[in-house]
């Protein structure tokens, strides 16, 4: 039941990750999962502050890779969507050097799925559109 009155917000735009090394994020996301770059902006008094996002190319949500403010990096998690959940994972095992859990086939209803973490232990759900 949703009350208009409530809230404003229509849309999950960005998800957060908390990287330790903006650049090593970045290229993991562009070379491992495909991501094309979507920002990274220079901001602050002196420029001292970075904000990069990525995104699955079509995609209207983006993934922001953020350095740690107060805490460590990793422990987040996101979930993304394919067509052909098996191929992707094939495609990945492949490339190797990647930390990559086994393939899970659909299970009472669940779609066929699995994960695999950045160098920082976020983790990313491909899951079977």
């Amino acid at each position: 039941m949703t009350n208009p009155e409530s809230s404003t917000i229509v849309n999950i735009g960005v998800a957060m990750f908390t990287v330790s090394d903006q650049d090593a994020a970045l290229e993991f996301y562009s070379r491992v999962l495909g991501f094309e770059l979507r920002d990274d902006t220079r901001f602050g008094p002196e420029g001292e502050y970075r904000w990069v996002e990525v995104a699955p190319p079509g995609s209207t949500a983006r993934l922001a890779l953020n350095p740690p403010m107060g805490g460590t990096p990793g422990g987040g998690s996101i979930g993304v969507e394919t067509a052909d959940v098996a191929a992707e994972h094939k495609r990945l095992s492949a490339l190797g050097g990647v930390d990559l859990d086994d393939f899970m086939e659909e299970v009472d209803g669940v779609p066929p799925m699995f994960a695999l973490r950045d160098p920082d232990g976020n983790s990313v759900w491909v899951v079977q559109a």
